[in-house]
């Protein structure tokens, strides 16, 4: 049975609103947890904060945050699926009626970076990605709006033959340059290898993924422990405002490469935006996070 645009076009607008209007259960977990360890006063005074401002937004149907930022899709295709219609245009078709019919308005994020004009709508927008899933009979779609906070201060360099010191460098030296500005605490993506794009892409996903699971490499697993505690060891703490908590999580990926390997870090902020779907092929649609 083909899965038709009509589907795609609703569930994706409802993705991008789920985002914008709670927080992942796992994030509020972690608010929760690290409110009640902070040892910096202000700092466990704005994480609570924060838990209430998250909690308002969830139970009013309110945004958690103004910056709803710009709208970013991932796909994941499995080889069996078929479609009824367009599948980028029903992405853009209905982001395009979700910024018309929310409640409340949206702010316009999409901006033209040559003429900096402002709107709901632009070239190549939403940004949509795509891969593939061999021998499944659905779709898995991943929305992760990107804001100011965070896109402003990720970064990716390429290096020769880096050590694992230089590369951890590079990670902090990053997050040093950010300071409090990306809203903390942030979840930190790390991708090492591949190419230029592709580096940045395993950056993104590992933004994306879930707390609490063990990197399978033991070489990452124990470069995530390391960065992790340097970065809270910054001080930078909520919000800025001094503390323990500065990120939630450090998750690195890494892929075969030239000599030259490209390192990217992507960052999300404390809203740590990212709902997802799955549309079978039969037509169900199953929300979940990431």
């Amino acid at each position: 049975m083909p899965i038709n645009s009509t589907i795609i076009k609703h569930v994706t607008a409802q993705l991008y609103e789920r985002s914008l209007k709670a927080i992942p259960d796992d994030t509020r977990a972690f608010l929760q947890q690290a409110s009640g360890a902070e040892s910096d006063p202000t700092g466990k005074a704005t994480l609570k904060i924060m838990l209430e401002s998250a909690d308002g937004a969830r139970r009013n149907g309110t945004l958690v945050c103004s910056d709803v930022g710009i709208p970013t899709y991932s796909l994941k295709i499995g080889t069996r699926v078929q479609f009824d219609g367009p599948v980028r245009a029903a992405i853009r078709e209905g982001f395009a009626e979700l910024a018309a019919n929310i409640s409340p308005p949206i702010l316009k994020m999409v901006t033209n970076p040559l003429t900096h004009e402002r709107s709901y709508a632009g070239k190549d927008m939403p940004i949509v990605s795509f891969d593939l899933i061999d021998d499944a009979d659905y779709v898995d779609i991943v929305c992760a709006p990107k804001a100011m906070g965070t896109g402003r201060w990720e970064a990716i360099d390429a290096f020769v033959y880096p050590t694992l010191g230089q590369i951890e460098r590079f990670v902090l030296d990053t997050m040093l340059r950010a300071g409090s500005q990306p809203c903390l605490p942030l979840v930190i993506g790390v991708g090492i290898g591949g190419t230029f794009d592709y580096a940045a892409r395993l950056a993104k996903e590992q933004m994306l993924r879930p707390f609490g699971q063990t990197n399978p490499e033991p070489i990452l697993e124990r470069m995530e422990k390391r960065l992790l505690g340097a970065v809270n060891a910054m001080g930078f703490g909520p919000m800025g405002t001094g503390g323990d908590t500065t990120a939630m999580a450090v998750h690195v990926d890494y892929a075969a490469s030239h000599g030259f390997v490209p390192v990217a870090v992507c960052f999300n902020c404390w809203i740590n935006r990212r709902t997802a779907a799955r549309i079978h092929g039969d037509g169900r649609v199953e929300f979940m996070e990431c």
